[in-house]
């Protein structure tokens, strides 16, 4: 299992992987082998670094291949595994291998259709800072609007406990209250929890017991003169919650493309 730092937060440098749409390997100073002689020259960046595709020349013609279609680029084939890996009915059927291997990616009918989808929503979880708080909520406010104390989270909650706790409210602080979250906003599930239950528990006040170090989130809203940081990421959330939903349920379902031969 991977260890968390201090800080709760797992990396992802040299124990853990990920599938980038491009990735950079540093231009080594010996010559070309002669097979690549007369290959064009690469130019590095600034740091000596060439761009390299996630996406491999073989998988792209693999794609091509099965949907005779010479458009499809490797950014579409980026595009559309982010949407497959979305779809409830895949995560659904193929559980029990999603636990225990890397997942396998099928060749669907409506490829455009998942590509546009995955497109759609990695600009929304990418962009999740400056989406538009979900306007359906409720803040209500005891204190001063204008005093930046107002807003320090120190550990947010549901009003109730387990099965009884209360989701489309959540407690702010001992002055803010949020409601109205819709409950469907809560489908939208990162790992085990929904969307708006990881930031209630990664927005609040820790001390690592080991350093005696405090781990206090209101430090950069402070740093960055925005003391509503955290109570409008938390309504944020919901928007991108509720938009993901609307994008994962208009996925198409799982119909394999023919292939020649197979």
């Amino acid at each position: 299992p991977e260890e968390p730092d201090e800080y709760g937060y797992v990396h992802l440098t040299d124990t853990g992987q990920c599938f980038p749409l491009y990735w950079y390997e540093k231009l080594a100073a010996e010559p070309k082998p002669v097979s690549d002689m007369f290959a064009a020259p690469e130019e590095p960046d600034e740091y000596g670094y060439v761009r390299r595709d996630g996406i491999t020349d073989w998988a792209l013609e693999v794609f091509q291949s099965a949907y005779k279609d010479a458009t499809i680029g490797k950014v579409d084939i980026f595009w559309y595994v982010y949407g497959v890996l979305h779809s409830p009915i895949y995560r659904e059927t193929y559980a029990a291998d999603l636990k225990k291997m890397l997942p396998r990616i099928p060749k669907l009918a409506g490829f455009r259709a998942f590509a546009e989808a995955g497109r759609a929503l990695a600009d929304l979880h990418i962009n999740y800072e400056s989406v538009e708080p979900y306007p359906g909520l409720t803040e209500t406010i005891t204190g001063d609007r204008e005093d930046p104390d107002v807003y320090r989270v120190t550990k947010m909650r549901f009003p109730g406990t387990g099965a009884k706790a209360d989701k489309s409210t959540v407690i702010y602080n001992s002055r803010i209250t949020v409601s109205g979250i819709p409950l469907e906003a809560h489908r939208y599930q990162l790992g085990s929890r929904s969307a708006i239950e990881w930031i209630i528990d990664r927005y609040q006040i820790r001390t690592d017991k080991p350093s005696g170090i405090v781990n206090d989130p209101n430090d950069w809203a402070t740093e960055h003169d925005q003391p509503r940081y955290i109570l409008d990421l938390l309504q944020r959330i919901v928007t991108v919650s509720m938009r993901t939903m609307t994008i994962v349920d208009a996925l198409p379902d799982l119909t394999m493309v023919e292939e020649p031969g197979r």
